[in-house]
């Protein structure tokens, strides 16, 4: 019977829709420590909750090399430093967001103005 609490190499692949080279990557790069049986590598229940935080961070702008030193705090210090560390890097996060947002609106305010300026220019062409 086969052991449902680890994932094979292609399991993890399919589970978080990444490629076999950003599997190998995040190893190479120390994110993730899968067990090894000669060639083969397994996926436990620490790799797989590592490898969703490590795709949520992508996914809030956090760099590879932030998010491997946030998981590197907790087995060093601890839970309490490791989210107090977290709480600094999404407030500065946050505000690097917000600032896109800001710029995107403006962007989005600017072309729109523009568009209209250009449909207001083909009418008097008509």
């Amino acid at each position: 019977m086969p052991d449902t609490s680890r994932l094979s190499f292609k399991e993890m692949c399919v589970k978080f829709d990444v490629t076999p080279r950003t599997l190998r990557y995040y190893e190479y790069i120390e994110l993730l420590s899968p067990e090894k049986e000669g060639r083969a590598r397994f996926y436990g229940s620490r790799e797989v909750a590592r490898m969703t935080l490590i795709l949520r961070g992508r996914r809030f702008g956090f760099s590879l090399e932030e998010i491997r030193q946030w998981l590197l705090i907790y087995r060093q210090k601890g839970t309490q430093e490791q989210l107090e560390t977290f709480l600094g890097m999404a407030d500065r996060q946050l505000g690097e967001l917000e600032k896109q947002r800001a710029e995107l609106d403006s962007t989005i305010e600017d072309l729109k103005a523009l568009r209209a300026t250009t449909v207001d220019e083909i009418s008097k062409l008509s």
